[in-house]
């Protein structure tokens, strides 16, 4: 990922020149440039997204695999009860 460098003198004074005083160009200088020098190898690359996506999908279908069972073994249960039910009525 390529870094884009600015020139923060420059920017300090193309906002001195538009009626920022001195400390607040320095100040917005200072802050773009801060927000500028983020770490990059925290940002997540298009691997990292795909290798999460892969990996949700398999969570995903195990879940899905979990409800199925636990919903068939409650339904047979239902019917189990009704049927016992409908026996002593």
């Amino acid at each position: 990922m390529p870094v884009v460098a600015f020139d923060t003198l420059e920017l300090t004074e193309t906002l001195k020149l538009s009626g920022f005083t001195d400390d607040q160009a320095k100040g917005i200088t200072g802050a773009l440039k801060q927000a500028q020098d983020v770490h990059l190898e925290t940002l997540a690359t298009k691997q990292d997204i795909k290798d999460l996506s892969a990996k949700m999908g398999a969570d995903l279908s195990n879940a899905k695999y979990d409800m199925i069972k636990w919903i068939s073994g409650l339904l047979l249960a239902q019917a189990g009860l009704v049927a016992a039910l409908v026996k002593l009525l």
